[in-house]
């Protein structure tokens, strides 16, 4: 059991659920409330969209470990399950199960809010993780790009989603309300840390693994650049990071108010990133690499929790 559970990478699963949970029913049904704006998505359709964003993400887990059998064998033989723990055809045959099950709920979910470009984009996506696992993920920096952004899309289904609910429940007025430019706001400033602290951690990832990708013949920017100008890149996506942070926070009056948001933004993400810039700056072995990526993982989970005090904003 806990083969496939590694196979799936369920860690990264439980941060998408907790990701859309929260910015579900910690943010966005708040803002609405504060509006006086009665939620038009159900609990039980909201789930289905949760699930069959997992199972896509988990198809995809899938369809990478079956691919990177040979590279892991350099990189991470301990880890290898497909193959070892896992038969290959029996990895193929979840991965398939995974993206019908996943593709066909999301279709459920376009038909139910009549929305056509959901249905493309539910089929879009497997076909895209696909093309990642064999051909997206050995070119510098455009395997990089592609998972950043699929994060990024990550929580923008959840506001996309209840709005378009909302729009043909009440009217496509709503979809000019404060309420609405109110959560596609702090919406989207999540999305994008989602996708700079994807990027970063994508990035360190290839660091990690530059052996086994040279070997694989894979293009990734520390095969291509060097170890030294993607430590580089990284340094400088931190040190972005935490400057836009302090400028957000200073310009959105519900930050800049908030002793909360200055003790967060200083405790849980500053000192992190910070914290992050040194550890690549002196990081040569594969293991000082792993822990800097761990850190950038602990990074975007303190980002997701930070929506529990954007909620004290609401209420």
């Amino acid at each position: 059991m806990m083969a496939y559970l590694k196979l799936i990478r369920y860690k990264n699963l439980i941060i998408i659920v907790l990701l859309q949970c929260l910015l579900r029913y910690g943010l966005l049904l708040p803002v609405l409330h504060h509006f006086d704006v009665s939620p038009a998505l159900s609990h039980l359709r909201f789930g289905l969209l949760v699930i069959s964003t997992v199972l896509l993400a988990a198809s995809g887990y899938v369809i990478n470990n079956y691919f990177d059998v040979r590279i892991d064998r350099i990189n991470r033989p301990d880890e290898v399950v497909v193959g070892r723990e896992v038969p290959r055809r029996t990895a193929l045959l979840l991965h398939v199960i995974l993206t019908f099950a996943g593709v066909f709920t999301g279709l459920f979910i376009a038909y139910i809010t009549r929305k056509e470009s959901y249905a493309l984009l539910f089929i879009v996506i497997p076909g895209l993780l696909w093309y990642y696992s064999t051909t997206l993920k050995k070119q510098i920096l455009v395997g990089n790009l592609t998972i950043a952004l699929l994060t990024a899309l990550v929580p923008f289904m959840v506001v996309s989603l209840e709005f378009a609910t909302l729009a043909r429940v009440h009217g496509s007025s709503v979809l000019q309300s404060e309420a609405c430019s109110t959560a596609w706001f702090w919406t989207t400033g999540f999305a994008f840390f989602a996708f700079i602290s994807t990027l970063m951690r994508e990035i360190i990832k290839d660091m990690e693994d530059v052996e086994g990708d040279r070997e694989a013949g894979c293009h990734t920017l520390p095969v291509e650049m060097g170890i030294d100008y993607s430590r580089t890149i990284v340094m400088s996506l931190a040190i972005a990071s935490v400057i836009a942070l302090w400028i957000i926070l200073a310009f959105v009056p519900q930050l800049r108010t908030s002793y909360i948001s200055w003790g967060y933004f200083l405790l849980f993400l500053t000192v992190p990133y910070l914290l992050l810039a040194m550890k690549i700056l002196k990081a040569k072995t594969k293991k000082e690499f792993r822990t800097a990526s761990r850190l950038s993982k602990f990074i975007m989970l303190m980002g997701i929790l930070f929506i529990l005090v954007a909620r004290t904003f609401f209420v």
